[in-house]
C-alpha cells in the first residue's frame, strides 16, 4: 500500500508545486503591466504627432516605425522575411468627374445626387427607361419586384421602409446598401435610391472606400438622388406633381438620362507590424495577441486621435509583449512562440487582418488562439453594474469549447474581473464580426475579443489620452496577458470542436 501511496503523493506534490510556480513568474511578469506604462506609450500612439494613423498615410507609417522599433528593443525577432513589417497593397479611387442630366439639365453632385465611387464603373451611362420599384423590399411578406422585370435595367427605389421605422443598421436588409444588392441579384444594370438630405452640407468625398483586392469585374452604380431629382427621372415635375412619388404604380417609365463616371484608381500601400518571441519545446506552435494601430487620420486640422479605438489596444500588444521577453530573458520563456502583431487597415474594413489571413507569416494550422484587444481603456455608459471591473468577452464560445473554461479559471485565479459576454448572442452589432479576430476565426482559429463597448467619444476627435481610465486598462490588459501565459504553455493546443457558423 506504501509502495504505491508516495510516489501518488510526490506526483500529486510536484504538481502542485509546478502549477505554484508557474503561477508565481505568471505573477511576476504581470507587475510590468502597470498604468503608467501604459500611459506613457499610449501618449505617443495616440498623441498629434501621429495624426489620427489613418491607414496609408505619414501618421500610420510613423505607427508603425514607433511599433518596429518597440519590438527590437525588446529583442523580437522580425515577424516575416522581410523584417518586422509586412506590407500589403491598398486600392483606393478618386474621382475625377460625376455628372448625371435628366432631359438635357445637368445636376450637380451633392446638391441632387451623390454616390460611393467604389460603387460605379467608368463609362457613359444611357439611360432610356427606369424601373420603379417602390421601397425596394423582398421578404417572406412583401415582394416590390413582383410582376416587375429589372433585367438589364436601371431601378429607382425608395429609401426606408412604408413604415416610420427609422432604418439605422446598414447591415440591415432595409438599409440601402442590402436593397441595392436586391437589385443587382435581379440584374440590374444601376440603381437609383431616392434619399433625404439634400442639398449635402458636406462635400462627397473624392476619394472612395479603400479595399485589399483590384476588382476583376464591373459594378453596377448606386446613385443617391433627391426627392425632386427621382420625380424628374420618372419625366414628373415635382413643382407640379399633385401626389407623392411613393403612391404612384411601380412599373417602366420612359426616361432620358445620362450619367458619366470618370475615376482613377491609386495603389497604395500599408503594413502590419509583427514581432517573434520564439517558445521553448512547442516553439512551432503559435500564440498571437492582436490590435489595430490605425484610426481614422484627420478632417481639415481636426485630429481623430484613437486613444481608446485602437491606441488602448496597441499599447496593449506592446505591453504584453514586453512582459513576454522579460520572462524570457530571464529564462522563463513561454513553450509555445508568441506572436505580437498589430494592424492597419481596420477602420477601412478588416483589410490588415484578412491580407495577414491570406498570407499568414505563421500557420493558422498551428495558432492555438488569437487573442485581439480592440478598446480597453474606457467605461461604457450603458453598463450595470461595477464599472470599474469589468470587460467584455466575445467569440470564446464560437469555436473552441475550451477556451470559455480557461478564460473563466484564468479570471479566477489572477484577476477577478466581471468577464461580461453579452455580446456573443444575438448581438444586433454584430461585433463579433467587426474587429480583426475575425479574419482567424474565418480560418478556423479560436478568438477572444477584449472589448469595453462604445461610449459618446467612439470614432470622434475627441477620444483622446486624458479620458482613458489607465488602471482599468491595465488590470484588463493583464486579463489577456494572464490568458496568454496559460495559452502558450498548457500542454496542448485548445480544441477545434466547435464549427463556424
Amino acid at each position: 500500500m506504501k509502495k504505491v501511496f508516495i510516489p501518488v503523493l510526490l506526483a500529486a506534490a510536484i504538481t502542485v508545486n509546478g502549477q505554484k510556480q508557474a503561477s508565481d513568474f505568471a505573477n511576476k511578469y504581470a507587475q510590468s503591466i502597470t498604468p503608467m506604462a501604459l500611459k506613457e506609450k499610449l501618449s505617443v500612439i495616440a498623441g498629434p504627432g501621429m495624426e489620427g494613423r489613418e491607414t496609408a498615410s505619414p501618421g500610420q507609417r510613423k505607427a508603425a516605425a514607433y511599433i518596429e522599433n518597440h519590438f527590437k528593443k525588446l529583442g523580437l525577432l522580425p515577424g516575416t522575411t522581410a523584417g518586422y513589417q509586412m506590407q500589403y497593397p491598398i486600392y483606393q479611387d478618386t474621382l475625377i468627374e460625376a455628372s448625371l442630366r435628366v432631359d438635357g439639365k445637368l445636376h450637380k453632385i451633392d446638391s441632387s445626387f451623390f454616390l460611393n465611387i467604389a460603387s460605379a464603373s467608368n463609362g457613359n451611362y444611357e439611360i432610356k427607361e427606369i424601373v420603379y420599384a417602390s421601397y425596394g423590399i423582398v421578404d417572406s411578406s412583401r415582394n416590390d419586384y413582383k410582376d416587375l422585370n429589372v433585367t438589364g435595367k436601371w431601378v429607382l427605389i425608395l429609401e426606408g421602409t412604408p413604415s416610420s421605422a427609422t432604418v439605422t443598421d446598414r447591415r440591415s436588409p432595409y438599409a440601402a446598401r442590402a436593397k441595392a444588392e436586391q437589385a443587382r441579384k435581379l440584374g440590374a444594370k444601376g440603381i437609383f435610391i431616392m434619399t433625404d438630405g439634400f442639398p449635402r452640407k458636406l462635400a462627397s468625398e473624392t476619394k472612395g472606400a479603400m479595399y485589399l483586392k483590384k476588382p476583376t469585374t464591373t459594378y453596377e452604380p448606386v446613385i443617391s438622388v433627391s426627392s425632386d431629382l427621382a420625380h424628374e427621372l420618372l419625366g414628373m415635375n415635382p413643382k407640379q406633381l399633385l401626389q407623392s412619388i411613393k403612391n404612384i404604380p411601380t412599373g417602366e417609365y420612359p426616361a432620358r438620362v445620362q450619367f458619366t463616371m470618370n475615376k482613377r484608381t491609386l495603389m497604395l500601400q500599408s503594413s502590419n507590424v509583427i514581432g517573434l518571441l520564439p517558445g521553448t519545446d512547442k516553439k512551432d506552435e503559435y500564440v498571437i495577441v492582436t490590435g489595430h494601430y490605425d484610426h481614422l487620420g484627420t478632417r481639415g486640422k481636426e485630429i481623430f486621435f484613437g486613444a481608446d479605438d485602437d491606441g488602448s489596444g496597441t499599447t496593449g500588444v506592446l505591453q504584453l509583449a514586453e512582459a513576454f521577453a522579460k520572462a524570457k530573458n530571464e529564462g522563463h520563456g513561454p513553450r509555445r512562440s508568441m506572436v505580437f502583431m498589430t494592424v492597419s487597415g481596420e477602420e477601412k474594413g478588416l483589410l490588415g487582418s484578412e491580407f495577414y489571413s491570406e498570407h499568414p507569416a505563421f500557420p493558422l494550422d498551428k495558432t492555438s488562439v488569437d487573442l485581439n484587444i480592440d478598446m480597453i481603456g474606457r467605461i461604457d455608459p450603458e453598463f450595470k453594474g461595477d464599472s470599474t471591473n469589468y470587460v467584455y468577452i466575445i467569440g470564446d464560445d464560437k469555436l473552441s469549447s475550451d477556451l470559455k473554461t480557461v478564460t473563466d479559471s484564468v479570471n479566477q485565479l489572477y484577476v477577478k474581473m466581471n468577464l461580461d459576454r453579452r455580446f456573443n448572442a444575438n448581438d444586433p452589432n454584430r461585433y463579433y464580426y467587426r474587429s480583426d479576430h475575425f479574419n482567424f476565426a474565418k480560418n478556423g482559429v479560436p478568438v477572444i475579443f477584449y472589448f469595453n463597448g462604445t461610449h459618446a467619444d467612439y470614432h470622434r476627435s475627441t477620444d483622446t489620452v486624458d479620458k482613458i481610465n489607465f488602471d482599468l486598462m491595465a488590470k484588463r490588459a493583464r486579463l489577456v496577458y494572464y490568458t496568454a501565459w496559460e495559452m502558450a504553455n498548457r500542454d496542448q493546443m485548445v480544441k477545434r470542436d466547435i464549427p463556424l457558423k
